[in-house]
Formats: C-alpha cells, sequence, structure tokens
C-alpha cells in the first residue's frame, strides 16, 4: 500500500477495543456514519473484513485478532514519541487509561484516583475493564494499560511492581448474634457464610484453615463481586468471612450498617500488584499513572 494513512491504525486500535461501531465513534468523536466509512477504509487496506457480525454483535476476524497487538504496539510507540518530543502536559493530555482491577480496589482506591485524575489530568478517562473468561492475556494483547490483583505467575517480560499487602477480617451486621458471645472456631462455623468469586467457587484458603482444626463451613451464598456481597450481609446474619481491611475505611464512610470483627483462624496476607507490558514502560503518561498507584497505596504518614 503506497502511502498508507497511519491515522487508520489508531482508529483501529480503538475498534478492537471497543468492539463496536457505536463505542468507536464516541471515543474518536465522530458520527456512526463516518465512523463506519473509515471501518472501510480499513478493510480495504488490510484486505480484511476485519470485522464479521454474529449474534453477540461485531467480533473480530482472526486477522484482527492477529494484528492487535502491533496496532496497538504502535499506536502507543508513537504516542510516547509525541509526548517525549513535546514533554508530558498533564492539563491537555486526552488518553483512556484502562485498568483491570476486582471491586475492592476500586472501592478502596478508585475515588481516590479519580479526583486525581480529576485535579491534575481532567481531560483523561479512567476506564476499569471487567475479567473475561475469553481475554486470557490482556497485558500482551494490549486491551488494558495495567492489570491490579494478587500477585500471580505473570509471562516472563511483564513488569511487575508491589503496591500493598492486605491482611483479612470477617463481616456481619450491625446487632448479629456473633458479637453477643465468644467468639471461636464453633461459633464461626454455626452461621452461614457468603463466598465471593467471580467463578462460582464456594471453597478457598478459608476451608483448607478449617479442616486443618477438623471443621467445615456451610457457604450459602456465592456471588462475584465484594459489593454484592454486602448488601447480602447487611440484611441477614450471613457472615462474609474473607474481607480485606483496605475497604474499611470506605465502607465507615458509606455509613453501611456493617461491622468487622477478627478472624479465629489465621490466614496469610495477599499481596497486591500492579502490572504492565514493557512497551509501556518509558511512555511518560504511563508512568505517572503508575506513580500515583503507588502512592495511593502508602500508608498515611
Amino acid at each position: 500500500m503506497k502511502n498508507p494513512d497511519l491515522n487508520l491504525l489508531y482508529a483501529l486500535d480503538i475498534l478492537l477495543e471497543e468492539g463496536s461501531v457505536a463505542g468507536a465513534a464516541r471515543r474518536l468523536n465522530l458520527s456512526a456514519p463516518a465512523t463506519s466509512r473509515i471501518l472501510g477504509r480499513i478493510r480495504e487496506a488490510f484486505d480484511d473484513p476485519i470485522f464479521v457480525r454474529s449474534q453477540r454483535g461485531l467480533v473480530p476476524t482472526p486477522k484482527a485478532l492477529a494484528l492487535q497487538q502491533q496496532v496497538r504496539g504502535a499506536v502507543e510507540l508513537a504516542r510516547g514519541v509525541f509526548q517525549q518530543s513535546q514533554g508530558l502536559d498533564l492539563a491537555t493530555l486526552e488518553r483512556t487509561f484502562s485498568l483491570r482491577a476486582n471491586d475492592v480496589y476500586i472501592g478502596a482506591y478508585g475515588s481516590a484516583l479519580r479526583e486525581l485524575l480529576r485535579e491534575q489530568c481532567p481531560r483523561c478517562v479512567l476506564r476499569f475493564v471487567p475479567e473475561s473468561d475469553l481475554d486470557h492475556d490482556p497485558l500482551n494483547q494490549g486491551s488494558i494499560d495495567l492489570m491490579i490483583g494478587s500477585r500471580r505467575a505473570f509471562g516472563p517480560d511483564i513488569k511487575v511492581q508491589r503496591l500493598f499487602d492486605t491482611e483479612f477480617v470477617g463481616l456481619a451486621r450491625r446487632g448479629h448474634p456473633i458479637f453477643q458471645q465468644r467468639l471461636d472456631l464453633h461459633s464461626f462455623v454455626a452461621y452461614d457464610h457468603v463466598t465471593v468469586s467471580r467463578r462460582g467457587l464456594a471453597r478457598g484458603p478459608l476451608d483448607d484453615a478449617l479442616q486443618a482444626h477438623g471443621l467445615s463451613r456451610r457457604v450459602a451464598y456465592i456471588t462475584p463481586t465484594f459489593h454484592s456481597a454486602l448488601f447480602a450481609v447487611a440484611e441477614s446474619d450471613l457472615l462474609l468471612p474473607i474481607m480485606p481491611v483496605n475497604m474499611l475505611p470506605t465502607l465507615e464512610r458509606l455509613g453501611l450498617p456493617l461491622q468487622a470483627f477478627a478472624l479465629p483462624v489465621a490466614l496469610p496476607s495477599v499481596e497486591i500488584v500492579q502490572a504492565w507490558h514493557p512497551r509501556l514502560d518509558n511512555d511518560p503518561a504511563h508512568r505517572w499513572l503508575r506513580r500515583a498507584l503507588k502512592h495511593l497505596a502508602e500508608p498515611a504518614p
């Protein structure tokens, strides 16, 4: 292709990320028909449909998926060149930061991060991306900027930085009978429990710890998010036995009728990290975001 229009790469990157013409049109600040015309030019440039229609809407073709990482890398490299040559001006920076994090992190630090963006880079957008079983390697694929969660076996090329360690407490509604008696292992397992699991699993590290004492618990409620678990606990005698302590200040500010208690069985703390692809290592805006997240996670003096 002679003299290719490099703007098509930027549009293709957004189309692949949004998975819809309407969503890409909003990001590109264009009308849907104009974005459809750009998609037509992309199809012509790559000699491929790029997207095909299915029952789930637009689905990327195999060629589009194969191009996704290259396209994202090219766009980020170009953005970094401009930012390094012009200097990073947070006040005028226009960028969408895509983060994958669970609702505990969002609940504990999301509002502070949102306020920091409002003050320092008001034209930027903070986008939290849910986990997907179809997206097995989002950092390499370029579908997210950062992954925030417990330390795991990342690929050898992925950069990882510790943010904080979190410990756990139990949670029950105020006035729960468990607060009127001596809390031990037997009273702890006497009540039905809530388990938070995106995959719908009832068993976890707590069950292994209880089994070592010859005990088991009854899990009566399984939910994929901590937020839905909080409402279930607030209106019942259910116990939420694994609540990260980092979330407690947010619960206090919200005034939810919940009360924490120390667990009668020891559980190890969990290290929370942020991880990113090395192609973003020297990107000035990404470095600012990583520093901001690290600063927010540091304990107050």
